[in-house]
C-alpha cells in the first residue's frame, strides 16, 4: 500500500491513496472509492454457491473491476476462470495468474490477434466467440501461420440486439467455415441474453437460454464440436438465474459445461442490480440469502454555497453517472458534530441534482446542520463504470480501517 511518502512518487495521479493513518476518514485522501470487506466476501460465496448448486460454472465477467486482486478471490472461491472482453483484458488477466480466459466477444485485429497467440503460446487456455464467416478466415488464416489451435464458441444473438446469429442458417453458415480452417476448434454455444428487451422479457430470456441448449446439444449431436464436453455459456448480472434454470439440467450436468459469467455481483450496487436482485428474489422466494452492496465512494462536503445546497468534492472523474446519478448513503459528521463523527447518519432521502468533472450537487434539507469538512458516502447504479476511474481503491473492514490497497489495470 502507497503511503504519503511515495504516493504519485512516478507523476501518477494516485486518488485515494492512505497519507497519515489507515483510517479512512482521517487518514485518506478523499474521494477514495472503497470496498466494504464483509459484503464482498459474502457475495463471493453466495454467487459460487448459487452456480454449483445449478450445476454450472462460474467465470465471472473480469471487465466489471479489471482488479486482480478480486481475480484471485473469485478463483479461490471456485470460480471455473474469468470472463473478459478485449484482448488486453486478457493479456492483463494473464500477466496476473489467471490461465482460463474466455473472451465474450470477438477476435478482430491482427494486433489483437497476436496479444491472443502469446497468450496461448505461453499456457493460457483460451475462448473467444465468433459469428462471421470473414471473422472465421481471418481467424483460421492467422493462426495456423503461428502452428497455433484456438477454441472458439458461436455466439448467438437476438434480432435488434448486439452480436450473434440470428437464426440457424447462419449457425450452419459458421459451422461450414469452422470445419474448413485446420487452425479452429469449434468448442460450444455463447450467448448474451442481457439485450433482450420489451414485452415478456422473463418468456424471451427462457426462450433464448432454451435456444442455447438445444442448438448446443444439436451440434454435438452432430458431432462437429471438437471437446468432449462442450461449453454452453451466458448469464449477465440481471437475468442469471433464469439462464441458471435453462442450463440445469442432469444431461448438460454430465456432459457438457455449463457456465455463467455475472460481473457485477462481486461488489453488486445500490439501485440497478439492487432491483434486479429484488426480482431474482421474488421469482424464487426459497432463494437464501441475496447479493449485498460492497462499493461506495467517500468523499467531502466541499462547500455550503446556499441553502438546501451542498457541493461534494467529487465528479464524473471519480464515479459512476449512468444510468444513475450517485446516490448519497451516508453522512460522517466529522465537522458537524465531532463526538459522533465516525458514526454514519443515513441521509439516502437527499437528492444529488447535477453531476460535473470535479463536482456533485446535493440537494439536502436547509436544516442539514452539516459542515465543510463532513464526509459522505455514495452508492452507484452500475459499478463498472466508477471501477473504470480509480487506478487503486481500499479495501476496508467495518470500522473504516484501511486493509489493502486493490489495483486495477484499466
Amino acid at each position: 500500500m502507497k503511503t504519503a511518502a511515495n504516493a504519485g512518487a512516478d507523476g501518477r495521479i494516485d486518488k485515494g491513496t492512505v497519507e497519515l493513518r489507515p483510517d479512512l476518514l482521517s487518514g485518506v485522501s478523499l474521494p477514495a472509492a472503497v470496498i466494504h470487506e464483509a459484503p464482498l466476501a459474502h457475495n463471493l460465496a453466495w454467487m459460487q454457491r448459487f452456480a454449483e448448486a445449478h450445476g454450472a460454472r462460474l467465470a465471472p465477467h473480469g471487465k466489471t473491476t479489471m482488479t486482480p486482486a478480486l481475480f484471485r478471490r473469485q478463483l479461490e472461491a471456485g470460480a471455473w476462470g474469468i470472463t473478459l472482453a478485449t484482448a488486453p483484458q486478457c493479456r492483463a488477466a494473464f500477466a496476473h495468474g489467471v490461465r482460463r480466459l474466455l473472451m465474450a466477444n470477438q477476435l478482430v485485429g491482427q494486433a489483437n490477434m497476436a496479444m491472443v497467440a502469446e497468450l496461448i503460446a505461453a499456457g493460457a487456455e483460451f475462448y473467444c466467440v465468433v459469428d462471421g464467416v470473414e471473422n472465421v478466415r481471418q481467424l483460421g488464416r492467422f493462426f495456423a501461420e503461428r502452428g497455433l489451435k484456438l477454441a472458439v464458441l458461436i455466439e448467438l444473438g437476438v434480432s435488434g440486439g448486439r452480436c450473434g446469429c440470428r437464426d440457424a442458417a447462419q449457425v450452419e453458415a459458421l459451422v461450414a467455415a469452422i470445419a474448413e480452417q485446420p487452425a479452429l476448434r469449434l468448442v460450444g454455444i455463447e450467448g448474451y441474453e442481457g439485450m433482450i428487451a420489451g414485452g415478456d422479457e422473463i418468456a424471451a430470456v427462457r426462450a433464448y437460454g432454451e435456444r442455447l441448449v438445444e442448438t448446443v446439444r444439436m451440434l454435438h449431436a452432430s458431432g462437429v464440436l471438437k471437446s468432449e464436453a462442450p461449453i454452453v455459456t451466458a448469464s449477465g448480472s440481471k437475468w442469471f438465474d433464469l439462464i441458471a434454470e435453462a442450463f440445469d439440467k442432469a444431461e448438460l450436468r454430465e456432459h457438457y459445461t455449463p457456465v455463467l459469467r455475472p460481473g457485477c455481483y462481486v461488489v453488486h450496487d445500490h439501485k440497478l442490480y439492487a432491483g434486479a436482485m429484488d426480482d431474482v428474489k421474488a421469482r424464487h422466494p426459497q432463494l437464501q440469502g441475496e447479493l449485498q452492496p460492497a462499493l461506495e465512494v467517500f468523499a467531502h462536503v466541499q462547500s455550503l454555497p446556499e441553502p438546501g445546497l451542498a457541493i461534494i468534492a467529487m465528479g464524473k472523474r471519480d464515479i459512476g453517472h449512468e444510468p444513475d446519478l450517485p446516490l448519497p448513503l451516508w453522512l460522517y459528521p466529522l465537522v458537524s458534530h465531532p463526538a459522533a463523527g465516525s458514526t454514519p447518519i443515513d441521509v439516502s432521502a437527499w437528492r444529488t441534482t447535477h453531476i460535473m468533472d470535479q463536482h456533485v450537487f446535493l440537494d439536502i434539507p436547509q436544516d442539514a446542520g452539516i459542515a465543510v469538512g463532513d464526509v459522505i458516502a455514495f452508492g452507484t447504479s452500475h459499478p463498472c463504470l466508477t471501477f473504470d476511474k480509480w487506478r487503486q481503491l481500499l479495501l476496508v473492514d467495518e470500522a473504516l480501517e484501511v486493509q489493502d490497497s486493490l489495483a486495477t489495470c484499466f
